[in-house]
């Protein structure tokens, strides 16, 4: 039985959460100040959010990065989970090393990726003439999102019943069918987890954006950063404030998502005990 924290655990968390979290939201609140001044309260305006959504760097910066996160999420979740089926299906002591494999991007700091990734492109690219841009960047993005993806539907399909797969295929379903009807739906919780994961990583990432992105391809982070090397501008606040709430918003619909799925799972278990 574990015993709750006492007061100072309590007070020792709440410092902690409010250190980290005191900045943002001074952030948030500036983002509102009808000034240039980051101390001083001069009232409440949206003139920076105006200025920030007819910045057309910006709005170009947010596009790409909509496309980026958008397609590298998609194709990275699609693979994601047929490597994760994959995985699941091969012998342990093949699998565990495999695991080690896919591993390695989430255990690497991000600027070695980068830079790995960068050197790679290049040398490629000097092969068959091409060049960082759009298409290098989309690579990187779901060159590390693939892990995640798989991470997230590995739990998913050892939960399985491995019974239900092979009674499908008893009753006359291909194997595709039986992944289609059977496998999908069970692991689709896990699916949609590693989905909004991967966006919201893609949407993050600035450390291995800015080694493969090139010249003329600009994320938001990438934006952000370059704009801060001038001055700090009111409407960087006003963009980390959207790009913080949208993050936030989409972390939350992940843990409710997961909150709502097992309590369906601890409902089911019950019924099934009660039939028994």
């Amino acid at each position: 039985m574990t015993k709750k924290p006492g007061f100072f655990g309590r007070f020792y968390i709440a410092f902690i959460l409010f250190f980290l979290y005191a900045p943002i939201f001074v952030l948030i609140v500036f983002s509102f100040n009808s000034t240039r001044s980051r101390s001083v309260w001069s009232g409440f305006s949206l003139d920076w959010y105006r200025q920030l959504f007819s910045n057309s760097a910006i709005l170009d910066a947010f596009y790409t990065t909509i496309a980026i996160a958008l397609l590298s999420a998609i194709i990275a979740t699609a693979a994601g989970t047929f490597a994760a089926v994959g995985f699941h299906h091969t012998r342990r002591k093949f699998r565990t090393p495999l695991m080690q494999v896919n591993n390695i991007p989430m255990m690497n700091a991000d600027i070695v990726t980068g830079v790995s990734l960068c050197l790679l492109f290049v040398a490629l690219g000097s092969a068959l003439r091409f060049r960082l841009g759009f298409g290098t960047l989309l690579i990187a993005h779901i060159t590390f999102n693939i892990p995640y993806v798989i991470l997230c539907i590995m739990p998913k399909l050892r939960q399985l019943d491995r019974n239900l797969v092979d009674a499908a295929c008893d009753l006359g379903c291909t194997w595709m069918q039986a992944f289609r009807k059977v496998i999908l739906p069970e692991i689709r919780p896990g699916i949609i987890n590693g989905l909004i994961i991967a966006f919201t990583l893609s949407i993050d990432d600035f450390v291995i954006s800015y080694f493969t992105a090139g010249g003329n391809v600009m994320t938001l982070p990438m934006q952000i950063f370059a704009m801060t090397r001038r001055r700090v501008s009111p409407e960087i606040n006003a963009l980390s404030s959207i790009l913080f709430m949208s993050v936030l918003t989409l972390l939350i619909i992940l843990n409710v998502r997961e909150i709502k799925h097992e309590d369906k799972m601890k409902k089911r278990a019950d019924n099934l005990k009660e039939v028994n």
